[in-house]
């Protein structure tokens, strides 16, 4: 037998059913970091996305510790715009050619992924040779024109990657070697500036005369692909080089290959920082390189 209280409850319970759980915070914390890392694909992807620099080939430009940010869209999309270059685009889509002078970073054939930074010198049809360290296009010889030396002081990072090449010299050789007004040391390289024929000028290095690079065959560059050179001449292993003639060397690289066109310097370290001494992150810093463009 129910009783008054008994009823009264009841009808408690049916005018105010309980609210429903709310949902689980770890499925909304999920969420977000589905909705994170889309947004990271997304912007590394189709937009722009960073890159550091680990060798000399681009100096003066570009120094080792330098990080720069890379357009994704000027020369359209492929497998090698996305992250571990995923096969979900066929060919190139919305493709543009660059121009001659601009600085790209490139997934190289036979690379295995690694990526790559160099200049574009020759383009679909051009004839690119060396003759005596003087850059020739179609048979013309490029504006080259000696300015002041570039003096940088030996930095942790130049010292790790002579290390890892097994060069004593940081410097690369040991007269370029020289004592810094700070009681350091420092590197004296040769430097020049050179004008294409569309009139885009960059500095380059040429630090000795009569090395492999210095003369080469003539290279016609094919429909689809790009003619590569760093500009540091006599450090950097590009176009001039198959994989197969030198270490390292890149060959003629298809466009299709191309990643994006380098955008802006963002950051840069002399490599001396120590992730547990937090002051170093800052004394390693090199800001006047931030904010330098191409």
């Amino acid at each position: 037998m129910t009783s008054p209280t008994d009823k009264t409850d009841d009808a408690n319970v049916t005018a105010h059913p309980q609210p429903a759980a709310p949902p689980s915070e770890w499925r909304e914390f999920g969420g977000f970091l589905l909705k994170l890392a889309l947004f990271v694909f997304i912007l590394r992807s189709f937009i722009v996305s960073p890159f550091n620099i680990p060798s000399e080939s681009m100096q003066p430009r570009l120094l080792i510790g330098d990080y720069l940010l890379v357009a994704k869209w000027p020369y359209g999309y492929s497998k090698y715009s996305l992250p571990f270059s995923l096969p979900l685009i066929p060919g190139r889509i919305f493709a543009s050619e660059p121009k001659r002078g601009d600085v790209v970073v490139f997934k190289a054939p036979m690379s295995n992924g690694t990526d790559y930074i160099k200049r574009v010198i020759g383009l679909p049809g051009d004839v690119i040779q060396m003759r005596d360290g003087i850059l020739e296009i179609n048979g013309v010889a490029v504006k080259k024109e000696r300015i002041a030396d570039l003096v940088i002081p030996v930095t942790q990072n130049m010292r790790d990657t002579a290390e890892m090449d097994r060069n004593p010299f940081p410097c690369w050789r040991p007269d370029m070697e020289e004592a810094s007004p700070d009681g350091g040391t420092q590197c004296r390289y040769p430097r020049f500036r050179e004008t294409l024929p569309e009139g885009k000028s960059y500095e380059i290095l040429d630090l000795a005369n009569g090395l492999e690079g210095d003369n080469t065959e003539a290279f016609v560059v094919g429909e689809k692909d790009v003619f590569l050179m760093g500009d540091n001449r006599d450090r950097s292993a590009d176009s001039r080089w198959t994989p197969i003639d030198k270490p390292g060397a890149i060959g003629i690289v298809p466009q299709e290959n191309l990643v994006g066109r380098a955008l802006v310097s963002v950051f840069s370290t002399d490599g001396s920082s120590h992730w547990l001494l937090p002051w170093t992150w800052f004394t390693a810093a090199r800001p006047d390189r931030i904010g330098q463009g191409f």
